[in-house]
């Protein structure tokens, strides 16, 4: 009977603390808010980081503490101990060094590798204020400053080439520094942020990425001259909102041409009254040229 409740026990412990199972844990403490938990490394040889001979010689102990994943709403601390290992290799430059736990804890870290993924998910998405509450709420003690450097840690993804690339400049300083910002078009995920404006900005950056076949853009001279030098055969078209922004700019430009002539149209005529040509309704000078659509009588309509 007692061996089956140490064998419940057992597997209990495996599976509270799968993350862990690269060490052999050695003790469980239930130390109020805390949760502590003791535990070694296998074993065995390892292999020197410097010339990579694999040795057993032992040439002490230290014991490393980190946090790992919540049990139960309560923090769970890991203090595990490790080995330093001597070289047995006489001209290696690394005499001694410490054996390592991959998968479960990194170099230098505080934190279970299981730990440190949880923290940079919750970082990737809020933040820092935000994160660092959500975190305390889940039993994982993280500042906001701690969480600004997950977030700086992160690795980016690898950059994939889009068949449709969007390409337009922003401003960081307004009249002193832009950026290019270059978008997949299809799916709106940013690409790259490259420094400057300019036609030898964006030409160098689409010469080191080819693959893009539309490159859709702004009615920037310098884009359009980078995509014929590094791309001839791509396609340009102009996206929607700059169509649509250059197309209500002349619409607003040429409305403010003919403001003159109508306010000088007078009221409107009654439809059996014969139309009368009259300088009062004539064409302004604003808008004299012979391209002009101007009326050359009084309007027949007005401003509701």
């Amino acid at each position: 009977m007692s061996r089956s409740v140490v064998i419940d026990v057992t597997e209990l412990v495996r599976a509270v603390f799968s993350g862990l199972s690269g060490l052999v844990i050695e003790d469980v403490e239930d130390a109020g808010d805390v949760i502590a938990v003791r535990a070694g490394t296998p074993g065995g040889p390892v292999a020197c980081p410097d010339c990579g001979t694999e040795t057993a010689r032992v040439h002490g102990y230290h014991e490393r503490t980190a946090a790992d994943v919540p049990a139960g709403g309560r923090r769970v601390l890991v203090r595990v101990r490790v080995r330093r290992m001597r070289c047995p290799v006489p001209g290696c430059p690394r005499q001694t060094f410490r054996e390592q736990v991959p998968g479960v804890l990194g170099r230098y870290q505080r934190r279970t590798t299981r730990l440190a993924g949880q923290v940079s998910a919750v970082a990737r998405e809020l933040a820092g204020r935000a994160g660092a509450r959500l975190l305390s709420a889940l039993g994982i003690l993280v500042s906001r400053h701690t969480a600004l450097r997950v977030l700086l840690r992160i690795p980016l993804p690898a950059l994939a080439v889009p068949r449709v690339l969007g390409i337009d400049d922003f401003a960081l300083r307004r009249g002193l520094v832009y950026a290019t910002v270059l978008i997949d078009a299809e799916t709106g995920r940013r690409v790259d942020v490259v420094p400057g404006r300019t036609a030898d900005v964006a030409e160098e950056w689409l010469r080191g990425h080819p693959g893009v076949e539309v490159v859709c853009r702004d009615g920037s001279g310098a884009y359009g001259e980078a995509v014929r030098r590094a791309l001839p055969g791509a396609v340009q078209v102009s996206d929607r909102w700059h169509l649509w922004h250059g197309l209500g700019g002349a619409v607003r430009k040429e409305v403010a041409a003919h403001s003159a002539c109508w306010a000088q149209a007078g009221p409107v005529q009654a439809e059996s009254a014969p139309r009368r040509r009259s300088s009062a309704g004539s064409r302004s000078t604003t808008c004299s040229t012979g391209a002009s659509a101007c009326w050359t009588a009084r309007a027949a309509w007005t401003w509701p």
